[in-house]
């Protein structure tokens, strides 16, 4: 494989900013210091530019197999390199969910001839292929996907004994989607008694209420507590749900850890009347003291990692009424930069975004030799101009579905470059034709 030595960049990585030349060899980082001069296959000046590791997004909807008139790994991949993902890890409810070894290594095999980042893919969980999940080898899979709120397909996880078991049983991390589906069936029926088939989407985050989150929350803490479980419990959207979780423990040493999202760090209720069905998630985006809450546990430590749940739906699926419309958005090419923005505004300094976007998923997954930059790892590494304007605009999203929710947007930085596993596969607005990752493995 080819060298690369970047030049005069400001790294930023454990808590840490310094001035330092890197030098990347046979898809490692050969050397970290002040001045490195070797004759590198490809040089970048970086001077004026930020040096950060390559994110590493744990919830993303790529929608391959099944579903591919939304998106792919190839084209939603390429989108995430664009924005500063480097590696991503995949959700299993596609079609057909991902719920037997079998199923689960095709998605690998996908992956190993289309991905532009590097990946991995989350076992689904449903209420009868326990036997199977338990089987999941933990070596070279992130995790094991549970829906305790309702999903698509077979994959609602409802059955308290199997809950219980796969609790007690699981071998690795096991990632929960939290919402109480009593609640929400209930809620629901409550406003189509009053307000029939004209539901609007302001009433999404009354639907998918706080109760309903931390009903659901509540429960699986409980559980992961009773069983010594692994428990990682994705998108927190509430300010109550953060209170569920410490910051006292390190976290190499805890066995419960939590997930903030983008969009709900980002966006708030005030927020549907001119983005409609665009922001509409599950769990739902919430109250503005709901987001300020989130990023204070993200601060904090409460809450541990940031991602995505990148889940595109075309604009035709969105533009339907807000009880036909599928939830979920498009994220991976803009959630780095968004964060980069509240930089800008204060909010958050690059040392945490490094922290919460990196170096913490691969604490928290075990993920072996990426999320840092350091000698010996692999370089997957980020190069972003903080004084770069960038406009979010039709001809410049990577999304297979073509849009985004922060459209018509400009955020302050950019991404510059994107190196993954040691090869630049994004440059000034380009991906690399043969931009390709890697399986990732997992130090258990």
């Amino acid at each position: 494989m080819s060298t690369i030595l970047i030049k005069s960049a400001t790294v930023i990585n454990e808590n840490r900013r310094f001035a330092a030349d890197v030098l990347v060899k046979d898809g490692r980082i050969e050397r970290i210091d002040q001045h490195i001069d070797v004759k590198a296959d490809r040089e970048i000046y970086a001077e004026g530019l930020y040096l950060l590791p390559g994110c590493i997004d744990d919830q993303v909807h790529f929608r391959e197999p099944g579903l591919t008139h939304k998106a792919n790994i190839h084209t939603e991949s390429r989108a995430a390199v664009a924005g500063g993902i480097t590696s991503f890890m995949e959700m299993p409810n596609t079609v057909p969910n991902t719920l037997t070894k079998a199923l689960l290594e095709d998605k690998y095999a996908i992956a190993a001839n289309t991905s532009a980042a590097n990946y991995s893919f989350f076992m689904g969980a449903s209420n009868d292929n326990l036997d199977e999940v338990l089987r999941t080898d933990i070596r070279n899979v992130c995790g094991i996907k549970v829906f305790m709120g309702s999903s698509t397909g077979n994959m609602l996880v409802d059955n308290p004994t199997t809950l219980e078991k796969l609790f007690a049983e699981s071998p690795m991390l096991i990632a929960t989607h939290c919402e109480d589906e009593a609640t929400i069936k209930r809620n629901m029926a409550h406003y189509k008694e009053l307000l029939g088939d004209n539901i609007t989407i302001e009433y999404h985050p009354i639907i998918r209420s706080e109760e309903a989150c931390y009903l659901s929350s509540s429960m699986a803490v409980e559980l992961a507590k009773k069983n010594n479980t692994r428990l990682h419990i994705l998108h927190i959207s509430t300010e109550k749900e953060t209170h569920l979780f410490n910051n006292t423990t390190p976290l190499k040493d805890k066995r419960i850890t939590a997930e903030a999202c983008v969009h709900h760090l980002w966006f708030s209720d005030a927020d549907y009347a001119t983005k409609g069905n665009n922001i509409k998630w599950n769990p739902a985006v919430k109250t503005a003291a709901d987001r300020d809450g989130i990023l204070a546990a993200v601060l904090d430590g409460r809450i541990d990692v940031i991602a995505t749940d990148h889940a595109p739906h075309t604009i035709e699926e969105k533009s339907q009424s807000y009880l036909h419309a599928p939830s979920g958005g498009p994220l991976v090419q803009h959630a780095l930069p968004a964060m980069l923005e509240l930089n800008h505004q204060g909010k958050i300094s690059l040392e945490q975004i490094a922290e919460k976007m990196a170096h913490n998923v691969a604490i928290c997954f075990q993920i072996e030799k990426r999320g840092f930059i350091r000698e010996g790892y692999w370089a997957d590494l980020v190069l972003v101009d903080l004084d770069k304007p960038n406009k979010v605009q039709k001809d410049n999203i990577l999304y297979k579905c073509g849009w985004s929710p922060f459209e018509g947007d400009t955020f302050h930085s950019a991404v510059t470059h994107t190196i993954v596993s040691g090869k630049v596969v994004y440059e000034n607005g380009r991906v690399a034709d043969d931009a390709s990752g890697m399986r990732m493995t997992f130090e258990r």
